[in-house]
Formats: structure tokens, C-alpha cells, sequence
């Protein structure tokens, strides 16, 4: 699939191509991008927005419609959509009652959802999230970030999607998005890695005699490599698993056997059939055995299991007929149900969202500090860039450079204030995860700013930094030792906050000291939140690129005001790569 992906705005030409396909069921908004039902069910009070990377399709946009949800936000091939989108998606389509989000467990989605969702609190909307968190590979105790979001997503988005339809209320909704994520769980096998859409090959090499057990839906490395088993053999070690983690409860189950994007349809149903003679076998009642491909990972030869235990009703939620590009099987185990009527053709338009334009801070406008970061981010990009390369994507250099050249421009052209560009530029451009968090933090330091000009007090930068910290904790869940920005972050905002009743000569100096302090300390913690959580002891002796750039930010206000005793600024390429 991956070897004939359009070179230019892949994404959105196959959001365009989906609503082409299903005329009258999807309008497509391309700037910021999401797609929207136009035909949703009049009992519904409650909109259900949902999204991820792409490249797990029909995951989401397969359930957009009656029956499932009413807006679905597509990141990137698999990277997190940006909080912009969701938060446009989201008032696009809320209803009276507000909008649920349906989230999965990845710090970028987690965070960007989490940050839309202060935005429409903000503007008065009723928000809910029901986060999933359903794969047994990454439960561990030594991790913060908990288990993956996979494939019990669908399940979640079709009962919640029925129920919706049925008028229920957004307490309803999330307490039932809740009890069905905590009664379900799933794990993933791989023969073959899914194509890397850049190289063409193969993300990572497996022998043709071994499995990869445990992988993960954006092509994560599995928790161990096995020699392959027989299929029989292979199933029922992955029922023992799950059935190992699953909570107690009533012996009717849900399970989905679900293909990771080049296992075949003959090998599911296949499938299909040892699981369910193995779940009969253990005195369990699989009222719904379901093969399909429903959350793909781009091209991997290989499938997923996910078990549902069903309370009351839930079966029947699951039955209920949906207008969606995706039609799920309903199993002749369960009562027979006539098919929903064929959508209407009518043309599908794009849409837009209103555009807003950026806040100005005081008629004089402050750019000293905007102008000293971005002169030492430029500085230091390509020794974040390799740094994140050895516990991340690769990609913290070019964004936190990008965000900081959209501020600039931001500024330039409309006088805005240093900070209040930075909060801008990184709020509402700048993805990944790491990108909002920053934009989060900069949205406070610019209330520290005096309307009318001048010199912020350190009282109200002691304030600014304890407010953005506790937003920051608030999103992204991170504390001191987790390995994140936070370990710059909130050392400095307790300097600032000890410096506001004492007599402290440089309370900027100080907290700048605190964040180089913190941030370099990262390099002897084993990171449990974020992407380089996923790298375990690979991160040791590597400090964390965001925790540096906080550091780099606190040394240019020092830089500023302080000029006499700060840090002194890296010289170019100064940052240590190990």
C-alpha cells in the first residue's frame, strides 16, 4: 500500500478520495484537516470525535457516520493529529450536550486531545474523553505512559456510537467508553514489518522462521521475537494472554480478530474460528466473533486479538446498523438484524473553519526574548535533531525551529507580542507532541507581560511559570524524573516562586540554573513518559531535547534581563551529543 502513496499531501487526498466514495455521508474540511458526517442522527446530543495517525484504515474514518462517530481527525501517516484540528472538528460538531473524545493511548494523541479539550472548555463547549488503553504488550509497572491504544478502539467506537444515537447523555457516554475500555484487552503478532513509505522496504528485518510478539500499531518492535508456531499453537498462546489480563466478569466475550493491513481475509476468518473453539474450550460464550481488517498498520503481514468481556446490552449495541463507510460483520452467532438503508447520493463539499486571528499583547510589543530564543534555537537545531534521533523520532530540532520561525513571522506581521507569537505559533502550527506542550507553557509567560509594555515582574513570572507547569502536568500527565521537559520546567518555576518573597539579586539567573540543572540530569533517568519511553534503557546518558529547550528558553530570559550573571548562551552546535 505504501509503495504507491501520492508525494504530496497523501493525507488529505485520501480523505478526499473517502468522501468521493461515500457521496452524501462525508464533507471533508482540508485547512485544518478533519472529516465530518452529514448525516447524523437527530436523537443525538452528544457528538463523539475521534482521530489518530493515519495509516490504520479503516480505523476512525471507517466509523464516521450514523451509528459511530461525527467527525474524525487525521494526523499524518503515523503521527498524532495536531490539537488545532481536533479543536476545529470538535466545534464543527458538537452538539447540545458537548462532544466526546475517543482517544488513544500515545503521548502525542493523548496530549494534542487533551489541549482541544481546554480550548472548548475555554469557549464553553462539554468535554469528555474516554481514553483507550487495551494493549497487553506495553503493560508494565516500570512505565507511566500505560498500555497502547490498539484495536479495541472499533469496539469502543461502535458501542459508544449506538448509544449515542440512542440519546445518551455525555456522563452516559464516558462512563460506558470507560467500563468498555477497562473490560478489554488485545495483543498483536507480526510476520513480515509494515513498508516504510520512504525507503520502500520493510521497517525492520524478521527471519522467516520467527514472529515478532507484541508489535504495535505505528510498527513498534514487538515485546519478543519467537520461532513461529503453528497457527493453532499461535492462537491459543495469545487466548491464554488475554484471558491472563482480562478482569473477571460474565462469560460472554466480544473478540475481534483483527488484520494488520496485508494479512489476507481467508487467514482471518481462519483465525476466527480456532479463536472462537478456543474461547468455547475455556467455558466462555463468544456471543461476537468478528475477522476483519479494521486498524490497520500501513502493509504488516500479521494480526491482532482483542477480547471484550459484555455486560448486559452491549451485544445489541454492536448489532445496531450504522450508515458508515465501514460495514462490520455481524456474526450468525447473533440475532439477525436488517441492513441500515444505502446513503443518499448527493455531492460532498469542503468545508471551512472560521479563521482567527492572532492576539496582540501591549502596543509596544516585547521582542527581545522572542528574537534571543530563536537565535539559539537556530543555533542548536541539529544537536536536538541528533539527540531526539537516539531516544525519539528524530524530529524535535526542525519543529521547535519551525514553531519559533512562525512566531518571528507572526510577529512581524501583526505586532504581536514575543510570547503571545510563540503561544500562537506553537498552539495552533506546530505538531508532535512536544510542539503543543510548548505553546501551552508560552500561552501563560505571555500573561506575565505588562498590556501596556515594559518589564514583566517576577512575581508575575513566578506566577506565569507556576500556572504553565501545572498546565503542562495537567495535559501531559509528566513529573520531575519522568525524562521530560518538566524536569527543566518545574525547577525553574520553584526558583521563580522562592525568588517572589526573597531579596534574591537574580532570581532569573536562578531559575535559569535550575531549569540546566534539571534538564541535564534527564540524561541519568530511564525514561516513563513520552516517546523515548519506548526505548527504555536505550535513553540512558542522553538528555531529553525538551527539557534542554526549556533550559535554553529560562537562559535567554536571563540573558535579557539579567545580563550580568546569566548563563551565557550556546555557542553554535555547543549542545553535546553523546
Amino acid at each position: 500500500m505504501s509503495h504507491f502513496l501520492p508525494e504530496n499531501d497523501a493525507v488529505l487526498t485520501a480523505a478526499r478520495g473517502l468522501a468521493q466514495a461515500h457521496a452524501g455521508l462525508i464533507e471533508v474540511n482540508s485547512s485544518p484537516l478533519y472529516l465530518r458526517a452529514r448525516d447524523a442522527d437527530p436523537a443525538r446530543t452528544v457528538a463523539l470525535v475521534s482521530g489518530g495517525g493515519s495509516g490504520h484504515e479503516p480505523l476512525h474514518t471507517g466509523l464516521l457516520g450514523r451509528g459511530g462517530l461525527d467527525a474524525v481527525c487525521p494526523g499524518e501517516i503515523f503521527a498524532s493529529p495536531h490539537n488545532r484540528q481536533i479543536y476545529e472538528a470538535s466545534a464543527a460538531a458538537a452538539k447540545r450536550d458537548g462532544v466526546l473524545h475517543i482517544v488513544k493511548n500515545y503521548t502525542g494523541d493523548v496530549i494534542n486531545f487533551q489541549i482541544a479539550a481546554e480550548r472548548l472548555r475555554h469557549d464553553g463547549i462539554p468535554v469528555a474523553t474516554v481514553l483507550v488503553e487495551d494493549d497487553l504488550a506495553t503493560d508494565s509497572a516500570d512505565s507511566a505512559t500505560g498500555r497502547r491504544g490498539t484495536a479495541a478502539t472499533v469496539v469502543v467506537e461502535k458501542l459508544l456510537g449506538a448509544a449515542a444515537d440512542r440519546g445518551a447523555t455525555l456522563e452516559d457516554l464516558a462512563d460506558l467508553g470507560r467500563r468498555v475500555v477497562e473490560r478489554s484487552r488485545s495483543i498483536a503478532v507480526a510476520a513480515r514489518a509494515q513498508t516504510s513509505p520512504t525507503t520502500l522496504a520493510p521497517a525492520f528485518a524478521l527471519d522467516q522462521d520467527t514472529l515478532d510478539y507484541g508489535v504495535g500499531i505505528h510498527g513498534e518492535r514487538g515485546i519478543r521475537t519467537i520461532a513461529r508456531p503453528a497457527t493453532g499453537d499461535l492462537v491459543r498462546r495469545m487466548t491464554d494472554d488475554l484471558l491472563d489480563a482480562l478482569p473477571e466478569g460474565p462469560d460472554e466475550v466480544l473478540a475481534l480478530v483483527n488484520g494488520l493491513g496485508a494479512t489476507t481475509e481467508l487467514e482471518l476468518n481462519a483465525i476466527a474460528v480456532l479463536l472462537g473453539d478456543e474461547l468455547t474450550a475455556r467455558g466462555l460464550r463468544p456471543v461476537l466473533v468478528v475477522p476483519g481488517t479494521f486498524t490497520a498498520a500501513l502493509d504488516m503481514a500479521g494480526f491482532s486479538l482483542t477480547l471484550t468481556r459484555l455486560e448486559e446490552g452491549w451485544a445489541e449495541l454492536w448489532t445496531t446498523p450504522t450508515r458508515t463507510p465501514l460495514v462490520l460483520p455481524r456474526p450468525s452467532r447473533t440475532p439477525d438484524r436488517s441492513e441500515a438503508a444505502a446513503p443518499t447520493a448527493t455531492q460532498t463539499t469542503a468545508t471551512n473553519s472560521p479563521v482567527r486571528t492572532p492576539r496582540t499583547g501591549g502596543e509596544a510589543g516585547d521582542r527581545a526574548l522572542l528574537d534571543r530564543y530563536a537565535l539559539t534555537v537556530t543555533q542548536v537545531r541539529d544537536n536536538l535533531t541528533k539527540l531526539d534521533q537516539l531516544v525519539g523520532d528524530g524530529d524535535f530540532g526542525d519543529n521547535l525551529a519551525g514553531g519559533v520561525r512562525r512566531a518571528v513571522k507572526l510577529a512581524d506581521e501583526t505586532g504581536a507580542d514575543g510570547t503571545t507569537a510563540l503561544a500562537e505559533a506553537f498552539l495552533n502550527d506546530v505538531g508532535g507532541t512536544s510542539g503543543p506542550l510548548f505553546g501551552l507553557f508560552f500561552q501563560h509567560l505571555a500573561a506575565a507581560s505588562p498590556a501596556e509594555g515594559g518589564t514583566p515582574s517576577v512575581a508575575a513570572l513566578a506566577e506565569a511559570a507556576a500556572a504553565g507547569h501545572a498546565a503542562v502536568h495537567r495535559v501531559g500527565g509528566a513529573v520531575p524524573g519522568d525524562c521530560t521537559l518538566v524536569d527543566a520546567l518545574a525547577p525553574a518555576a520553584e526558583s521563580l516562586a522562592a525568588s517572589r518573597d526573597a531579596e534574591t539579586e537574580a532570581p532569573l539567573t536562578e531559575a535559569a540554573q535550575a531549569a540546566i540543572r534539571g534538564a541535564l540530569a534527564t540524561a541519568s533517568l530511564r525514561p516513563r513518559r513520552g516517546r523515548a519511553s519506548y526505548v527504555g534503557d536505550h535513553a540512558l546518558g542522553v538528555p531529553d531535547p525538551g527539557a534542554l529547550a526549556v533550559a535554553l528558553l529560562f537562559m535567554a530570559l536571563a540573558d535579557i534581563h539579567e545580563p550580568a550573571t546569566a548563563p551565557r548562551l550556546p555557542a553554535p552546535g555547543h549542545i553535546t551529543v553523546p
